[in-house]
């Protein structure tokens, strides 16, 4: 906490009178909210120094480039550390079942239409070689998520299914998605989901874009 206290000081002129665990997160990165009459922020504490400088390497590319994720106030020198903003408690996920149907199409709607800014937009003078753990969406990585959805969602299921042929179908798919190649460069965001969207005053605001890369 003394790191975080100091760089919430560098920020606020002061230390923080609370500081709050945040709970649920699926990373191993600690949250906590810091709060004092001065202000509120969350604070971050890593465990990869690749994975934290990515993070805050894209977050600042993006909110340079006007794309609505939580803006970075300070990081420690060794970068293990860093303060940001506090964008509430509201996930997308949990705000969809709380809200009229009208009003759950207009946050899908917004979220969505949102989405192609932080691959065109955002990829525009990136550094892609800042990408943790690699700068490119490759055929190893195809086989890596495709094998993630047969062990952890499919097999889970219960279901029956032909594990020869659904490899058949992996590599045919594999190919279809390589030869998707454009002049253009494009950010994959790679886990954009109802969890890791934020909703703010009505707002959607990306988190956990770490992992994105040149796709």
């Amino acid at each position: 906490m003394q790191e975080l206290s100091q760089l919430y000081m560098s920020r606020y002129g002061c230390l923080p009178e609370n500081v709050e665990p945040i709970t649920g997160s699926a990373s191993n990165r600690r949250y906590c909210r810091m709060s004092s009459a001065a202000g509120i922020c969350i604070g971050v504490k890593g465990l990869d120094r690749q994975e934290n400088d990515a993070f805050l390497t894209l977050a600042r590319h993006f909110r340079m480039k006007g794309i609505a994720v939580p803006e970075v106030y300070a990081a420690s020198e060794d970068g293990m550390c860093y303060i940001q903003e506090d964008l509430g408690d509201t996930i997308l996920f949990d705000a969809l079942s709380k809200v009229p149907a009208e009003e759950a199409d207009r946050l899908l709607s917004r979220a969505m239409a949102a989405l192609p800014r932080i691959q065109f937009e955002g990829a525009e003078g990136l550094d892609f070689s800042v990408c943790y753990p690699q700068p490119a969406f490759d055929r190893g990585m195809v086989m890596f998520d495709f094998n993630y959805f047969k062990y952890c969602f499919l097999k889970a299921t219960g279901l029956e299914f032909h594990e020869l042929r659904l490899q058949e179908d992996f590599e045919k798919l594999a190919d279809d998605l390589l030869e998707c190649r454009s002049d253009v460069p494009t950010f994959m965001y790679r886990d954009f989901q109802a969890r890791n969207v934020m909703v703010k005053d009505g707002d959607p605001y990306f988190i956990d874009f770490q992992g994105g890369r040149k796709g």
